[in-house]
């Protein structure tokens, strides 16, 4: 009997020889099963949408020879309507964005004039910020036009965190040859960056602050900035958000947009 304890010891021994090593925390990281790539990017968007939202919102242009702050009010509607309105400085004030699925209009007040931006004034500046008429405009164009892939997983923070690659489909009509996501499990936007067509990076969104508004946890402070332009960027800041709250359809109409809600 003891020969046969010896025997047993020894295959055992030969058994957990002959398996293959395992790197070092891969056997965490095996444990957490990894979301489609398109129900993170999706989670991601709609957690500072809702169903709907109303916010309250700062913006923050920084240049090394100047500095321009703002106010703006915002309602979004799903992933397709949202109304931007600034209402400080005053001489900014009442000037309005309307997205309306793709399509997309300006208010400007001083003028009274209401203009459709064509598709070839997308990728311009939005009032005079890093972001552009594109960055506004295209809020699901990730779930249509481009293929979505899990680059990475790791632990951050006590969260995993997912980078999502993003490539546009051949026909896509859309000016990026690439995006990257960064976003935690808990849907929080981390970083966005932004390829040109032989995929160098060009520009990155990237989350400052994270805190509880509207009842749930969301960036509250994020920068945008080109990346050969370090010293040139925007910052949005987030003080009140509301989620799925009742707003009429009149809302996001060329007529609410110019009126400011005067009937």
């Amino acid at each position: 009997m003891q020969f046969y304890g010896v025997r047993m010891r020894c295959a055992v021994l030969m058994m957990l020889c002959c398996l293959p090593p395992m790197a070092a925390g891969a056997d965490e990281t095996a444990a957490i099963p990894v979301p489609d790539a398109y129900d993170i990017i999706a989670g991601a968007i709609d957690l500072n949408r809702g169903l709907t939202s109303y916010s309250e919102m700062s913006m923050f242009v920084h240049r090394p020879e100047w500095e321009r702050s703002s106010s703006l009010v915002a309602w979004t509607r799903g992933r397709e309507d949202a109304l931007i309105r600034f209402t400080a400085p005053a001489k900014d004030a009442g000037s309005a964005t309307l997205k309306q699925g793709d399509k997309m209009w300006t208010y400007t007040p001083k003028l009274n004039r209401t203009i459709r931006l064509p598709f070839s004034l997308m990728s311009q500046s939005w009032a005079g910020s890093d972001f552009s008429y594109n960055d506004l405009s295209r809020t699901d164009n990730l779930l249509t036009f481009y293929s979505l892939r899990v680059a990475n997983v790791e632990q951050i923070d006590g969260h995993t965190v997912y980078t999502i690659e993003a490539v546009p489909h051949d026909d896509a009509p859309v000016v990026w040859g690439k995006e990257e996501w960064v976003v935690r499990d808990d849907h929080v936007l981390i970083s966005q960056t932004f390829f040109d067509q032989e995929f160098e990076p060009l520009k990155r969104m990237e989350t400052l602050e994270i805190k509880e508004l509207g009842g749930r946890m969301m960036p509250t402070l994020m920068r945008m900035w080109k990346l050969d332009e370090p010293d040139h960027y925007t910052e949005i800041e987030y003080k009140v958000a509301v989620f799925d709250l009742p707003l009429e359809d009149r809302m996001f109409t060329t007529f609410y947009l110019q009126s400011g809600g005067r009937s």
